[in-house]
């Protein structure tokens, strides 16, 4: 092996065993216990694929962080995971491991999708499968749920009857008010339950949902990843992370039974975590979901090469400084000018190569999380965002093309959890208007509220025929020639 370390006992279970967390909490936990030491160690939780699982405990629960950017290579390993498992496989053990006095904080990094909540209301799914089967598992007492909502029910449930330790949840995924929506979530489950009243109690007593904004771009792991650290080191990593060298954690300090010394790793403890979620969510998450659909539709494999298009370099920086900026209350101390100029040095990065299907999947979940606050106040200014509406016209090329049009084989590859309802529905449209209007107003893809905008949803419309028509060069240069929107002042 690379190191040598005692491992720590531990204090974190971490649901969502992927590139992210790895690169990430799990980086930012191994710098806190250099600086602080303390039995923080992270029981890393898959849900279903044994990969990275099989590979770990091959590798004595070691792996390789592969930072990338035009000056080469640097490698680490982070060595803060004390077991892993998949959580398909051992159902039972989640929840013992969550109820475990031990265990003081439970983090989360399991998709927008893995909260089982109605896009349309922002509530809990209760029409769920899942859901369904996980409340009437735990109404019998019998068996262990699937659900991350009814695992940490489950185990809060648990807890309350054994030792009544409190416990953290802390959300690490691109949800606005993360911590405050997996709270509420968790609390709606419960309240279906016939002891609702012991659980809301100890919930309310003993367990904390901090908000987080997380921030680190970490493509698919790749044989070249795997070429390098075998060159570089000498050790052959089945299952190593790259990620570019930036890296942020902006966390409320509301921990129920203490945390790691994450602040003196270089994570901002803060009380106004929603602003930097703000930033993160619209400048950087809804420019670069542009950035994807965009480059995925120009036949762009990756961000850098769909940056390095200027009619699509323009059109980020349009979006990013007149359409989602003024909706953005942004953070004391936060420079825009920089901050812009940093996200075009990271989407610039073609070391990393951040694969456009991989940004661009999904996007049913993340782009309700970024087009309509935006989109909204334009309208209610009078004014069309253009390159918003280009953005969701992109997602509806991509993922639900209409008849005879190929949107090209880096479109293929992205996946959606409403992708074949959409491409189902787009068979019987006509047109642009058509599929449009099937997307946000009949399906709410975007919410209630944009879904009675008339006006933005005959403008993706038109935007969708462009694309068609005309090739993406087009209808960017098209939506650029509009008027801008009338610029509020940021907030």
């Amino acid at each position: 092996m690379p190191i040598e370390k005692t491992r720590p006992a531990a204090g974190i279970v971490h649901l969502g065993l992927g590139n992210f967390h790895r690169a990430h909490q799990a980086v930012y936990t191994a710098h806190a216990m250099t600086a602080e030491p303390g039995n923080w160690g992270i029981v890393g939780v898959a849900s279903n694929s044994p990969r990275v699982v099989d590979a770990l405990r091959e590798q004595d629960l070691r792996y390789t962080v592969v930072e990338l950017s035009p000056d080469g290579a640097r490698f680490s390993v982070p060595a803060v995971h004390t077991d892993a498992y998949v959580a398909a496989r051992e159902p039972e053990r989640v929840v013992t491991d969550l109820a475990a006095a031990t265990t003081r904080v439970v983090t989360l990094t399991v998709t927008e999708h893995g909260y089982h909540y109605s896009p349309r209301t922002g509530r809990l799914d209760v029409e769920d499968p899942t859901i369904v089967a996980d409340l009437e598992t735990l109404r019998r007492g019998a068996g262990a749920p699937r659900s991350v909502l009814g695992r940490i029910v489950a185990a809060v449930r648990r807890r309350g009857a054994e030792h009544a330790t409190p416990l953290t949840v802390l959300s690490c995924d691109n949800l606005s008010g993360n911590g405050d929506h997996t709270g509420r979530l968790v609390r709606e489950f419960a309240a279906e339950l016939p002891d609702a009243e012991e659980l809301l109690g100890f919930l309310e007593q003993r367990v904390t949902f901090p908000n987080s904004m997380v921030d680190r771009i970490v493509p698919a792991t790749t044989d070249a990843e795997r070429d390098l650290v075998a060159a570089g080191t000498g050790w052959a990593d089945r299952i190593p992370v790259p990620a570019e060298p930036f890296s942020m954690w902006v966390l409320e300090d509301r921990f129920a039974a203490g945390r790691p010394a994450w602040d003196r790793a270089g994570a901002v403890l803060s009380d106004d975590v929603h602003a930097y979620e703000e930033l993160k969510l619209r400048l950087l998450n809804g420019t670069h979901s542009l950035l994807a659909y965009l480059g995925a539709l120009t036949g762009c494999p990756t961000i850098p090469d769909a940056a390095a298009r200027s009619e699509i370099r323009e059109a980020a920086h349009r979006v990013l400084r007149e359409e989602y900026l003024p909706s953005v209350r942004v953070p004391d101390g936060v420079d825009v000018d920089r901050y812009e100029r940093e996200l075009f040095e990271r989407w610039d990065n073609s070391a990393l190569g951040h694969r456009c299907h991989q940004v661009g999947s999904d996007g049913s979940v993340k782009l309700r999380q970024r087009i309509p606050v935006p989109a909204l106040e334009a309208l209610d200014r009078g004014a069309v965002p253009h390159l918003l509406a280009l953005t969701v016209a992109g997602y509806l090329t991509c993922l639900a093309p209409l008849g005879g049009f190929d949107p090209g084989p880096v479109a293929a590859r992205m996946g959606d959890p409403v992708a074949e309802r959409l491409r189902e529905a787009a068979r019987s449209c006509t047109g642009g208007s058509d599929l449009a209007a099937l997307a946000l107003t009949d399906f709410h893809l975007l919410g209630d509220d944009l879904a009675g905008r008339e006006q933005f949803t005959r403008r993706v419309g038109e935007l969708v025929d462009l694309l068609h028509t005309a090739g993406p060069a087009a209808a960017t240069a098209e939506a650029l020639a509009a008027p801008a929107p009338v610029l509020g002042e940021t907030r």
